[in-house]
């Protein structure tokens, strides 16, 4: 029996969503942030599934271009806008939908569907991962979720459906993309050091880097600055804090450069 406080005006996505957007097709984002020397990924708890976690993700309108409709997810559930967004995987298995979950999700918001209801529909989702700054997101619930949080990419609560592959893929393109465009901007403070540097290029890689190598490598990209500045308050003698050149950092991003880690 349906839920007297959701109808079609209250809960269009629901019932009308068939008229409004692309059938069968979808956005799933990987939005990665880095904190205390972790790799760090937003997920949301969605509704009605077991405490079951998935990527933050929406729908194509049928007037909408499809990255347009990736940065409509990221923006509704960072608050932020210019974010770095890359599409990086196709993911079109025929049985990659639940079509029992995506039932189960919607009889708890008090619809019985019919069997061609178009949430209970294949659907082919297009990857995009996007580099956010962790302090200046504020992470936000979509309509058919409870909660929105960070979780360290190695401590992942059980995700639905294929999103545990869907993110795999994502780090994989991530690490592609340290081997030929600089990463950082994104991800860390306007001012840190070269060993913060270096650990999260050690943390996306999953490997420890020469800190000599490392150091002698980024500078010669030509896409740092070293500020007349010291990182206070450590044990040691102070780093030297260095932050990004912009013009160098986005022609790096237009023509790449070579040499891997």
């Amino acid at each position: 029996m349906k839920n007297s406080h959701v109808t079609q005006d209250t809960d269009p996505l629901l019932y009308d969503g068939h008229k409004r957007y692309h059938p069968g097709l979808s956005v799933d984002c990987v939005i990665f942030g880095f904190h205390d020397n972790q790799l760090k990924v937003l997920l949301l708890k969605m509704s009605h599934t077991d405490q079951r976690w998935a990527l933050p993700g929406g729908f194509v309108l049928k007037d909408e271009d499809v990255e347009s409709a990736a940065h409509h997810v990221l923006q509704s559930r960072t608050g932020l806008d210019n974010i770095f967004l890359r599409q990086f995987y196709l993911f079109g298995e025929v049985e990659r939908s639940d079509r029992e979950l995506n039932r189960k999700m919607l009889q708890g918001r008090g619809v019985d569907p019919h069997e061609d209801h178009w949430l209970l529909q294949r659907f082919i989702t297009i990857g995009y991962y996007a580099l956010v700054d962790f302090t200046k997101a504020l992470p936000r619930p979509d309509e058919l979720s409870d909660a929105c949080d960070w979780w360290d990419f190695h401590n992942l609560p059980p995700l639905m459906m294929d999103h545990a592959r869907i993110l795999q893929k994502a780090l994989e393109a991530l690490r592609q993309q340290l081997n030929r465009e600089p990463i950082g901007y994104n991800l860390l403070p306007e001012k840190f050091t070269m060993p913060e540097l270096q650990k999260l290029y050690e943390t996306i890689l999953g490997k420890t880097l020469d800190r000599r190598n490392f150091q002698r490598k980024m500078l010669a990209y030509g896409i740092l600055e070293r500020l007349n500045e010291r990182r206070s308050g450590g044990a040691h003698k102070a780093p030297y804090l260095y932050r990004f050149d912009l013009a160098s950092y986005h022609k790096a991003l237009e023509e790449g450069f070579s040499g891997g880690w």
